[in-house]
Parts: structure tokens; sequence; C-alpha cells
């Protein structure tokens, strides 16, 4: 194994003869080009006994490339090309091994092999340089020797004996050969370039990789000077941090950041008067915080831990002046109707006037999308004067963005709960639970069931945030839910909160509505002012009937936008002049044509057709059952997505129908010789619920009776086998949804009397209800 060091010095022989048969020393690390003076260590016992073969006979020895770096390289890994060198001395070392100085001469080519195994002897011939002369060479040479001076320049390896050989070699061939041997260049390529004999394309390649050097020196530079920056930036500031400690110690100030935080977490916990848990706790937490070093990972956490408990309102809040009339004002003012919730708040506040107490509650507001369920409850904040946190749960599927993340998480962070009560710094605000019934579970937990504790009055006196993990009473919240239906609400949770029901809006009560709230915010949004456009009562009676028959007023609140958007732009154009005045006939012109017509009014046109009321998560609606009867086998065919629920009143419907026909002059063979169809049209619609009993009783009583059902009637309620009719709910979403229809009668189980009372008059107002306990009643009536 031999070790070299090129560059020690270049070599110009004489003119002189060289042996035809060459003992080859295979090169492990890289070749040594022709013209290099160089000392070479070997340790490898037949490279000893190569070199002292070599020294009884002429000193020449082959100098040739191993194609693998191996000790065993036999001949057949050798480069065939390689350099013929005189050794010039010997000189033994301690260890065994030998360093010998070695003067390289030319170029050989391995004709053959003479003998194989070590040491390898090969019959060789020497190469001679393709000269070339001209300009073009004489370039190639200051060039090359121009950029190895900016390289060796720049590079503290290069020593001055190096320097100064480059420039006094006179030879281009030569030059490259020195050159190709400094530089740092993979083995293989330096084999190449030691294969080359035309000394214009050996300039050329050494050029190319004087260049690369070039490259990389600048690259390296760049990315010391970048290194060097980012040290000297860090000195400058820490000298700038110990002048600020200075400074700040002449002042008498605290030194770092960490002592005024100190201070300022010592003067709040002094402040707050913590006590039992809470002050174990945070006295052990501000102990470690002041022994912590401030570059410690852990210096960040315990910081933000005490200054989320040190954020919280602590301290009970103080009973306030209620003004009950006040209270009320801002309530009407803010929102039309909603009688059952202003009635509500305003008896809490009461309660609280009297008991002198700071208490909360756990209100859920239950009603269809666009009722106002959740601008309520900003209402409700400003007639209490408190303040005011939302926060949707619609699709939250990980409990702890309820109760938070254990500290031990990177990132961790209190939940909703108590990030609320840091934002609003006080212990007695209006939280808004927004969608509650669209909670989703999922492996990393179900937040319903941590939403328990939050509304629990018995449990959250002494609410523990995971976090936080410290008792913390957030009784002191009014809580309040939205939800669009309580079926998918666990029960648990439902029983923790007091239901309040809002119904839709009836016509009447969307046209206050508009007039008082949605007009004016609509004409602010499209720029215009309140009195530049008017409308008439038919055209907003108009906009319910034929743009707006859901329980809501999302859809009449858009209608409205539309047509100011329309205005807003005539304007803009020159096309109107304002005031603007919107009448019944000007709706299709701005709002397209109606999405609602008369047409579609559910009417009674033929036996075997009724009308029933149903409920929906969108608010009451009016149902068309009909039936029909085609000659075939006997039974019952039922469509238009019934749940099974519905399928089963339909089945009961039937066997009553069936069992009773013989009293209503029905022929004894009419089912046997009949197959009943029975559809609700909105086929596409899933539908479900034993409430469309006694209406599917009535069709089918109508088709076999072949007597049409009045019209103007609807009916809604439970049917059993025996012909009982029994009680449903939603009521007054049915009842809305039937004076939105123009229904003028309704049928309703005897045991819902009781719900007419909490139906407001106005809804009820041209509407007779007809309360039934029997089938047989039913009948007397419909037809």
């Amino acid at each position: 194994m031999e070790k070299s060091e090129q560059g020690g010095g270049l070599v110009v022989p004489a003119a002189q003869t060289f042996p035809n048969k060459l003992l080859i020393m295979p090169l492990m690390g890289k070749p040594i080009f022709p013209g290099i003076f160089t000392p070479v260590m070997l340790v490898n016992p037949d490279d000893i006994a190569l070199v002292e073969q070599s020294l009884s006979g002429d000193s020449h020895i082959g100098l040739a490339l191993a194609k693998t770096p191996d000790d065993k390289s036999s001949a057949a890994d050798i480069f065939s090309v390689g350099t013929v060198a005189r050794i010039v001395k010997k000189i033994n070392l301690p260890d065994g091994g030998i360093n010998i100085f070695i003067s390289t001469l030319r170029r050989f080519k391995i004709r053959k092999f003479l003998k194989d195994a070590s040491p390898i002897i090969a019959a060789v011939s020497y190469l001679e340089d393709e000269e070339e002369t001209g300009i073009e060479v004489k370039a190639l040479t200051r060039a090359i020797i121009g950029e190895m001076k900016q390289i060796s320049e720049n590079n503290p390896l290069f020593s001055e004996e190096m320097r100064l050989n480059m420039v006094n070699i006179d030879h281009p061939g030569k030059i490259a050969d020195f050159i190709a041997s400094i530089l740092n260049i993979d083995r293989k390529e330096q084999q190449r370039i030691l294969e080359m004999t035309n000394v214009h394309r050996r300039m050329e390649q050494v050029l190319l990789f004087i260049k690369k050097e070039q490259e990389l020196l600048r690259i390296q530079k760049k990315i010391q000077n970048q290194i060097n920056e980012k040290i000297e930036k860090s000195q400058r500031e820490y000298f700038l941090k110990e002048q600020m400690k200075t400074i700040r110690q002449e002042l008498g100030m605290p030194t770092d950041a960490k002592s005024s935080d100190y201070q300022k977490f010592k003067a709040t916990v002094e402040r707050l008067q913590f006590s039992g848990e809470v002050k174990e706790q945070v006295d052990r937490e501000l102990e470690k915080f002041s022994l912590m070093d401030p570059n410690a990972s852990e210096f960040i956490v315990t910081r933000n831990y005490l200054d989320t408990i040190m954020s919280l309102p602590w301290n009970d809040p103080k009973p306030e002046h209620i003004d009950m009339k006040k209270a009320k004002r801002v309530l009407d003012a803010d929102h039309y109707g909603l009688e059952d919730i202003k009635e509500r708040i305003l008896e809490y506040l009461a309660v609280r006037k009297l008991k002198n107490d700071t208490r909360g509650s756990i209100l859920c507001l239950v009603g269809p999308p666009g009722v106002g369920k959740t601008s309520v409850g900003k209402s409700i904040a400003g007639a209490l004067g408190r303040q005011f946190f939302r926060f949707s749960v619609g699709g939250m599927r990980d409990e702890a963005e309820i109760k938070g993340h254990r500290r031990t998480y990177i990132g961790a962070m209190p939940g909703k709960i108590i990030q609320g009560l840091k934002i609003v710094k006080t212990k007695d605000p209006v939280f808004m639970i927004d969608e509650i019934d669209k909670l989703g579970s999922s492996y990393q937990g179900d937040p319903s069931s941590a939403l328990l504790e939050v509304l629990d009055p018995e449990q959250n006196v002494a609410f523990r945030d995971h976090y936080l993990d410290l008792p913390f009473d957030i009784s002191h919240i009014l809580f309040i839910a939205t939800a669009n239906t309580l079926d998918t609400i666990p029960q648990p949770l439902v029983d923790r909160m007091e239901v309040i029901r809002l119904s839709g809006y009836i016509e009447a009560e969307k046209i206050a509505i508009a007039k008082k709230y949605l007009i004016p915010k609509s004409l602010a949004a499209a720029g215009l002012g309140k009195a530049q456009v008017r409308y008439d009562a038919g055209a907003l009676a108009g906009i319910a009937r034929g743009y707006s028959r859901e329980a809501g007023l999302r859809n009449y609140e858009k209608a409205l936008d539309k047509i100011h958007r329309k205005i807003a732009r005539k304007v803009v154009l020159g096309d109107i002049k304002l005031p603007a005045g919107i009448g019944n006939g000007d709706l299709e012109g701005y709002l397209g044509r109606p999405v609602f017509s008369d047409e579609q009014t559910k009417r009674i046109f033929s036996p075997g057709q009724a009308v029933g009321l149903a409920w929906t998560t969108f608010g009451g609606d009016t149902l068309m059952i009909e039936a029909v009867a085609n000659s075939g086998k006997e039974g019952i065919s039922l469509t238009g997505q019934m749940g099974e629920v519905m399928q089963e009143s339909a089945k009961i419907a039937y066997t009553w129908v069936r069992a009773a026909a013989g009293g209503f002059g029905v022929e004894p063979g009419y089912f046997a010789k009949n197959h009943i169809h029975l559809h609700i049209p909105a086929g596409a619609t899933p539908k479900d619920g034993p409430s469309a009993g006694i209406t599917m009783a009535s069709a089918l009583l109508s088709l076999i009776r072949d007597k049409k059902i009045k019209r103007g009637l609807a009916m809604t309620g439970e049917l059993s086998l025996i012909g009982s009719v029994l009680p449903i709910g939603g009521l007054k979403e049915k009842t809305i949804a039937a004076r939105r229809g123009g229904i003028k009668e309704i049928i309703i189980p005897k045991q819902n009397e009781k719900d007419l009372a909490e139906i407001p008059d106005h809804i009820k107002k041209g509407i007779k209800f007809h309360s039934v306990e029997k089938m047989d009643e039913i009948v007397q009536r419909i037809f």
C-alpha cells in the first residue's frame, strides 16, 4: 500500500532511453503524472520486495492505477496506461516500511503482462505527447495559469512552492499534468487525463476541472460567510444583552425577561390570593420557573402555563344591578317574536335579582335554520350586560377541543371553555355553543361526553381542563346551546339543558321582520339609503309566498339582497332614479320566476288524496298522500322513500281500513280483487315517523269509498291498530306550515289539545282545530 504526496516538486528529465520491460507497482490512491518528484510510503511486503528488485537493476518502476483500491489487485485489475518513474532514494522506517523518493518521467502503455503475480512484470511502449502550437494553445495555457492563480490565492493548501512550479513550467502538456495532479479530482477522472496524449484536449479538460473547483470554492466561501455572519450576529446580540442587563441594573429594573415575568406573575398571585390546591400548584410552578434557565425547552412551557393561570378570572363576580325594563327593551329591539326565549331570560333575571345570585343557567334553543337562534345569543348577552363568547362545535371530533390537551404534548393548549374565559376576562359571560346537534366522535374521543361535565350544574363548579389540571368554577356562565334537532344529541346531554323550541315564521311575521330588520340591513350592505327603496305590502308578501316558504328567513334575506344589488347596478348605469318603488309585479323582473307557485300548494283533486302535516329539522311542512287501486293480487305497495316507522304506520292504516270497510258500504271482495299503491310525493326526500297514520288511513278510505276529502283540510296523528288516534310532536311547527299552505281546518289528536295553548293566537287565527280520539270521528269530518 503506497501513500504519495504529489506536487512535492517538478522534474524535467534530459533525453534518455527507457527499458522495454517494467516492474509494475499498482497504485491504490490516485495516478502519479509525469514530471513529478514526490515521496511514496510503502508498507506492503510485495511493494517493498518490488522496490528492492528494481534498485538491484536500473531503478525504474512502472506506476499504474488499480481499477479498485484493493491491496490484492492483480494484473487484470490495473489500467493499461501509467507512468514510468526512477527511484532516487530509499529510507527504511522503524515500523518495517520504507519511504522512497521517485522522479516520474514519462507515460507508458502496457502491451502485455509477462508475469501476472507479484511482482508484476509487463512489456510496455512509451507514449509521446501530440504537440500543437498556435495561438489557441497559448491562450489555453494563460487561461489555466490565470485561473489557478485565483484558486491558489484563496486556498491556503496551495504552498508557495506549488505556485512557483506552476509559473516556471514552459511546456503546455506538463502544465496540464502538474495542475491535474494537485486538483481535487476523482481518481478515475485523473486517470482519464493521464491517458490523453493530445495536449490540446488535455488542457481543455484540465481547464474544465479548474472551473468546477472555482465554483466549489465560491459555494464554500458563501457558506463560510453565512456561518461567520450568524456567529457575529449571535455575538453582537450577546454583547447588547449584557449591556442592557447592566443598564437595567443601574436603573434598579429587572435584569432580564425572566425576572420581569417572574415579578409580574408574583404580583398577580398576591393580588388573586389563591387557596388550597390552586395555591399549592401555582407556588410550585412559580418556584420551578424562578430556577429555570431561559434557554431550556421547559421554560416556555412553564411560562405559558403560568400566563394562562394568571389570565383567568378567578375571583367571583359581584352581584350587579339588574334593570328588568331595560333588558326587555333590548330583547324586543333586537328580535321580533321569540316570546318564549324572552320570557325565559326575564324569568332568569328576576330570580337572580331576588336571590342576589350570579349563578348561570343552561339553555338549548332548538329550531329550523334561519329563525335567529345564533343571533339571539348576542342579544341575550346585551340584555344581561355581559360579555359574549361564541364557538361552534359542528363537526368537532376531538374532546381536547372542549377539555384541552395535557401539558405533556408539544403545542398543548387549554380547551374552548378556558380559552373563552381568558378572552372575556370575566367569570359570568354568556357562552354560545353553536350546532351542538352536529358533534362528531372519533378515536380522539367523544366531545359530547366531554360536554356532560361542562353543562352539569353539579359538576361544573369544579371543572378540570386537561391543560390547566386545576378546579375552576364555570357555574356562573350562562350557556346557550343551539341545535336544529334533538334527535342526534345524546339523551344525558339533553337532560342537562332546558330546551326552548323556536318555530318557523308565518307570512305576517316574515313581513314584519323584513320591514324592521332585514330591509335596512340589506340596503346598507348594497350601499343604498333607507328611503331610497320602498316596498309595498304586496311585494313583501309576494317574496314570502313565491321565493321563501321555508321556516326561517335566509331565503327571504337573499331575495332582498338580490333585489338591492340589481337596483344598485341600475343606479350606477343611470337606468333608474331613486327612490325606487317595488311592487308585487316587479318581483319577477328582479328575482326571476317564483320558486313556489299556487299549483304546488297541496290541493285535493280526486279520491285517494289526503293532506298531512309533517315536522322536519327545517320546520313544519305539508305532506300530500296519494293512493290508487289496480285490479290484481291483493296487497299494498309503498313508495316515496318511507322509513321503517312510516311503513309500519301505512300497514296499520291498511289493516284498519280493510277491517272497517264493511261499515262504509264497501263490497266484501274489494281488497281481494285490487292491489293498493300508496305513495308520498317528493320521492327523493326520505320520510319517517308515525304522525301520518291517520292521513294514510283517510287517503285509503277516500279511495275505497270513491269520495274526495274536502279541500283546505289537513291532519296529523298516529293511528293504532284498533283505530285510536295517538299524540304527536311538533304541533306548533305543523300549524305554521298549515298556515303557509293555506289550510283552514286541522285534525289533531285529543291529547295534543294542551299544546294549542303554546301556539300564539296570530298563528292560530283563521284555522279551525278538530280534536279527535278515534278514527271514526275523523271519518265524520273529512268528507
